[in-house]
């Protein structure tokens, strides 16, 4: 069987799908004259059918636990600009998180934050014990800085709700928001989800979880009246607010949790808009540009060479029907899916399986997920290593 991969660009699914043509030696379609011919088949983006993996070696567990400790879940991974290793997280043994989570990284104060050789998997740097409730995004600025939002609250109402920023051996050197109080005034965070330094140095930060369950116009209408944000903040390189944008809803610019942030080579800040199944663009300011409809319920996604990586961990039987968890591939500036990393198997989870939340890729085209809830029993760990033939 030989496969040809090529755009279809025909009856308005422009960028929507591929056309596999391929030989099919054994039963021959007949041509006028007795010749044989190709039949040609759709590859569906949905279902990742007929699309080609890229890393089809998986490693499960990847990446070295200090003795002693079990892994949690994750949502987040990055690549460190200055020597393409991993940095990721994971919640300090929780499998879950949120109100009433039995273990978060208040009651045991672990350090949640690694750096990995992404060879080895290594652990290369270890830092963050006693400072967050339960980590839920990162981002690696361009001098090595690690940033980290902090998603939840602890009991006391002493921590989370913030945005940390530690050198490369971890030192703190800056919090955004009110530690432990969630709120939605200026400054402030209500389950801060993702975090971006932009080419001018100015900070982003998406904010508000909750939303992505608002089903319902009276369900949206209940969460804008009790305070429930679904936003990006903007901050000037020192920390100051500058401004905010969006609320939840389902037009552009408005949000239904806003999962996860990163910027493009051309400083265009995209946004994983989880609740409402696409990725949104926005210039430095918020103004909104264009959008992605072809990656599922993304929870993580990462833009490398032109090329995005967007991973699908919430799409299920009863929110987002038919649509296959994994990785999405796709071109930069067309809503079309070319590669398709499969997800493993959950019973439960009818004909989607389960993949991770967050996202990262290497300099060879190695591919890293981060496992949340859903996905960490599967996995085995909080990360998993898709490796390039």
């Amino acid at each position: 069987m030989r496969v040809l991969l090529v755009p279809l660009f025909a009856l308005g699914t422009c960028g929507a799908f591929i056309v596999s043509t391929t030989w099919e030696a054994a039963t021959p379609v007949h041509a006028q004259g007795g010749a044989s011919v190709k039949r040609a088949t759709v590859a569906n983006p949905i279902s990742g059918e007929g699309l080609p993996n890229p890393t089809p070696v998986v490693t499960k567990n990847w990446g070295q636990l200090p003795a002693g400790r079990k892994w949690g879940s994750s949502a987040g991974l990055d690549v460190d600009p200055n020597d393409g290793h991993i940095w990721g997280y994971e919640r300090c043994g929780a499998g879950n998180f949120g109100p009433g989570a039995p273990i978060t990284c208040d009651s045991n104060p672990v350090d949640p934050v690694f750096k990995f050789d992404r060879r080895t998997g290594a652990v290369l740097a270890n830092f963050g014990k006693g400072l967050m409730v339960t980590p839920h995004g990162i981002h690696v600025d361009r001098q090595g800085n690690v940033w980290i939002a902090d998603f939840a609250g602890n009991e006391a109402g002493t921590k989370g709700h913030q945005v940390h920023k530690f050198s490369p051996k971890g030192e703190k050197l800056l919090s955004l928001g009110i530690a432990g109080k969630p709120g939605n005034a200026d400054g402030q965070f209500n389950q801060p989800n993702d975090v971006a330094v932009g080419p001018d140095g100015s900070i982003y930060v998406s904010d508000g979880h909750d939303a992505q369950g608002m089903t319902t116009a009276a369900q949206v209408a209940e969460g804008l009246k009790r305070g429930a944000t679904s936003r990006i903040s903007k901050f000037s390189p020192d920390g100051k607010f500058i401004k905010s944008w969006g609320k939840i809803g389902v037009r552009h610019g408005e949000f239904r949790t806003p999962h996860a942030l990163m910027f493009d080579s051309r400083g265009r800040l995209w946004v994983a808009d989880r609740g409402n199944h696409r990725l949104e663009i926005f210039d430095k300011d918020g103004n909104y540009l264009e959008s992605r409809y072809m990656y599922g319920r993304i929870s993580g996604f990462f833009i490398k060479n032109d090329t995005v990586y967007a991973i699908d961990s919430e799409s299920g039987p009863y929110n987002h029907p038919n649509w296959r968890n994994g990785v999405r591939i796709g071109p930069l500036d067309e809503d079309r899916i070319t590669g398709f990393v499969q997800p493993f198997d959950r019973e439960d989870r009818v004909y989607q399986g389960t993949a991770g939340e967050g996202v990262a890729v290497d300099a060879e085209g190695n591919i890293y997920a981060a496992e949340g809830p859903n996905s960490l029993s599967q996995s085995g760990g909080a990360f998993t290593k898709y490796s390039v033939k």
